[in-house]
């Protein structure tokens, strides 16, 4: 007979836990097909961008491979993170799509740690608001 689930083991699983399959992850590719194991990476690594907020509505990643560009910048990695206020948006090129796609994330997840820097620097440290009219005082 199995063990009644105690307080410690109910906490431990209803903590934050994202899977690769979340709805809100969207990953394409542009002007080439992604590979599964491609497409599966990206997934894992944008499963990293959601333990940082709750609020994240949807993270979406292109991949494109622009055959125009210098050989070295062929492949762009575009992300845009819709959330509460304005959106992230970030843009990586490189030789390669793994590397493009490290870039990026790399970069998304810096915009969203200073986006929450920022937020707190602003809860802790408010500061006064001067109104350039006259306004009667009130006591």
């Amino acid at each position: 007979m199995a063990p009644e689930p105690g307080p410690i083991l109910s906490i431990m699983s209803s903590s934050k836990t994202t899977n690769p399959a979340d709805p809100r992850i969207i990953v394409r590719g542009v002007h080439f097909t992604l590979s599964d194991a491609l497409q599966a990476a990206a997934r894992e690594k944008a499963v990293r961008l959601l333990r940082h907020e709750d609020h994240i509505v949807r993270i979406r990643l292109d991949l494109e491979h622009d055959q125009t560009r210098n050989p070295r910048h062929a492949f762009v990695a575009k992300g845009h993170i819709e959330i509460r206020g304005p959106d992230l948006i970030a843009s990586v090129d490189s030789d390669e799509p793994q590397k493009s796609l490290d870039a990026l994330i790399d970069k998304l997840d810096g915009l969203l740690r200073k986006r929450a820097s920022a937020a707190k620097t602003k809860r802790h440290h408010p500061h006064g608001v001067e109104i350039p009219a006259k306004l009667p005082k009130v006591e």
